[in-house]
């Protein structure tokens, strides 16, 4: 047994109260001079006996009617009788990632765990705490009526989520209510890519409800990309199907592009398929690759997105080194890139204008022209303290490239630009509007850039997507996924041609999977492909055992058995207030004093 209010637990000295009564109780006897007094002996003594048992009986109710109003005001509770619960800080934990919306027995999972979810809610009280956490992270807290209208308005998420995240963060808010009952429930089809690593509750008693029963087969689009971005205009998509269960090993598909159909085929799971296309639609397009639709529809689509356009024509300057000569006639040979005069290629002291990709000069002397021809160009950087001494380069397809020889690159003026790639943590690839910018010669006594193996298409992404005119980065994201748009966006367009405005310094993928397009003013600059992990389309679920191995804590439960695991929801060992059984026994116990003292009373009269 345990106490809410311990403090009330003091009254119990006042017990002493009608004890000391009792002990300094004097009797006053009269003196009766009557010629039968051996009768009245006797008489007096009996009645002295019953008087003496009636005072102890008396004196034990009187006690025992303190001591109970010390502990109902206390605030007992306790595995001993009781009614209902004690008050319980309870975290809903519902899955709800994509995986719950596969169709079993004719409706989306989701469904039956939401139902789950609303019959344990019913079982609160207003003296409880309640939250909902579904596997995107949202969180709902207030009373019955509350929480109940955000299980109903609980869509699915159309990703993977982190229910280990999310678990944590219940536990979290279990423990700030600091209530005497606690608990975390979960709901989830026990999916085995949802739970990747162990999340630990502590103290919090656990308990998770699975649906019986097997995942369904699943055929499901994996992979769906462009590649390269940019098509000037040719190019190819490269898709991949998976599937597991009957039926799982092949699957028919579409490739749609700006809304007409590329290409129809049948290829096996877990294999890459290649189409290869030359559209005759120009600018931003979005494309698609189907598979015939099956009891897991959120994953029987991919989503990717492509520039078509003419090549970008550069003008290469001999000051940008030998290398990049090479990759560039490499990119001509492939239809990348064209020779002419749109993007300048060159060291920064032979730039003539924007837009331009330019380097370090090889030459330390010509540092200072090159800081002037910069600012000319209205560059806001400049090269600054030379540094020597091999470092690694980080950013994206850096990965291996060292740099020997760089400039300090300080900004002239409050900058708006993106930070392509940095060395010992300081910007050594910069890149804003027109411009990219490296700290370093093009050479292998500046970096190994140049020679690496992803030189030559790191070169092309460069010229095409951000220096080719209206070309601009493709984002691949999850939904709900934070991401850093390129400087200068003002906008997302929707699949509708709504643009939707957002701040720059804290952006979210949208929840509906789909094609994007950033915006800058009236023109898209790049797209932002919104699609679900791949992981989510394996639907084998984990045996009971394997989720509360992944779940580590002082009483952790898994249950099949939707009854069960509601009457362990408020369980917390079955205890329960006793204050209202306390106070039962006390009327009881005043009633019985009140009985006896009355009834000695009337005998005393008598006599």
């Amino acid at each position: 047994m345990s106490f809410l209010a311990p403090i009330w637990l003091l009254l119990v000295g006042a017990a002493a109260v009608p004890l000391l009564l009792h002990l300094l109780k004097r009797r006053i006897d009269l003196r009766i001079d009557f010629p039968a007094v051996r009768y009245l002996l006797r008489a007096k003594q009996d009645h002295r006996q019953r008087l003496r048992v009636q005072n102890l009986i008396l004196m034990a109710l009187r006690i025992m009617a303190i001591l109970l109003i010390a502990l109902a005001a206390a605030r007992p509770i306790g595995w001993l009788g009781g009614t209902g619960h004690v008050p319980t800080a309870l975290a809903i934990v519902l899955d709800n990632s994509l995986s719950t919306s596969v169709i079993v027995d004719g409706a989306p999972l989701i469904e039956r765990l939401r139902e789950e979810a609303r019959g344990l809610v019913r079982g609160a009280n207003s003296s409880d705490r309640l939250w909902l956490v579904t596997a995107d992270g949202r969180v709902v807290s207030g009373d019955r009526g509350t929480v109940l209208d955000a299980i109903d308005r609980s869509d699915v998420f159309p990703g993977r989520g982190d229910l280990p995240a999310v678990v944590t963060r219940a536990a979290a808010l279990v423990r700030s209510a600091q209530l005497p009952g606690e608990r975390i429930t979960v709901l989830t089809d026990g999916q085995a890519t949802a739970w990747p690593r162990g999340v630990d509750v502590g103290n919090i008693p656990l308990s998770a409800y699975m649906p019986s029963g097997e995942a369904p087969p699943n055929r499901a689009v994996v992979l769906a990309a462009a590649r390269p971005d940019r098509w000037t205009p040719n190019g190819t998509v490269v898709l991949r199907t998976n599937g597991w269960g009957p039926g799982g090993d092949s699957a028919t598909y579409r490739v749609a592009l700006g809304g007409r159909t590329l290409a129809r085929g049948t290829m096996r799971a877990n294999e890459e398929a290649i189409v290869r296309a030359a559209p005759t639609e120009r600018g931003w397009q979005p494309g698609s690759v189907e598979i015939a639709p099956d009891e897991l529809r959120g994953d029987d689509a991919r989503y990717f997105a492509v520039w078509l356009g003419n090549p970008p024509s550069v003008r290469l300057d001999a000051t940008a080194g030998s290398f990049v000569q090479t990759a560039v006639s490499a990119l001509v040979g492939s239809g990348r890139v064209a020779l002419g005069a749109d993007v300048d290629v060159a060291s920064a002291d032979a730039a003539i204008k924007l837009p331009a990709l330019l380097t370090a000069p090889s030459d330390p002397v010509r540092i200072g022209a090159a800081n002037r021809q910069l600012e000319r160009l209205g560059v806001p950087w400049r090269f600054g303290a030379r540094r020597a001494g091999e470092s690694a380069a980080h950013g994206d397809r850096m990965e291996g490239v060292t740099v020997a020889l760089r400039y300090v690159l300080e900004p002239s003026e409050r900058l708006g630009a993106d930070t392509v790639a940095t060395v010992a943590g300081e910007p050594w690839i910069v890149g804003g509007e027109r411009y990219v910018l490296i700290a370093s010669p093009l050479i292998p006594a500046g970096t190994s850039l140049p020679i690496s193996a992803a030189f030559v298409p790191w070169l092309g992404d460069v010229l095409a997507q951000q220096l080719g005119g209206e070309a601009g980065r493709v984002l691949a994201l999850a939904p709900g996924a934070a991401f850093r748009p390129p400087h200068g966006t003002t906008g997302l367009e929707a699949n509708d041609g709504q643009v939707l405005p957002f701040d720059p310094a804290s952006v979210r993928a949208p929840m509906r999977q789909g094609v994007y397009f950033l915006r800058r003013g009236p023109t898209r600059v790049g797209a932002v492909i919104v699609n679900a992990e791949p992981e989510e389309s394996d639907l084998r679920r984990l045996s009971d055992a394997a989720l509360a191995a992944r779940i580590r804590g002082r009483d952790v439960s898994v249950l099949r058995d939707a009854g069960a695991w509601r009457a362990a929801a408020f369980a917390a060992g079955n205890r329960r207030p006793l204050g209202t059984l306390l106070l039962v026994l006390l009327l009881l116990v005043v009633a019985a004093e009140t009985f006896i003292a009355r009834s000695g009373l009337r005998r005393i009269r008598r006599t």
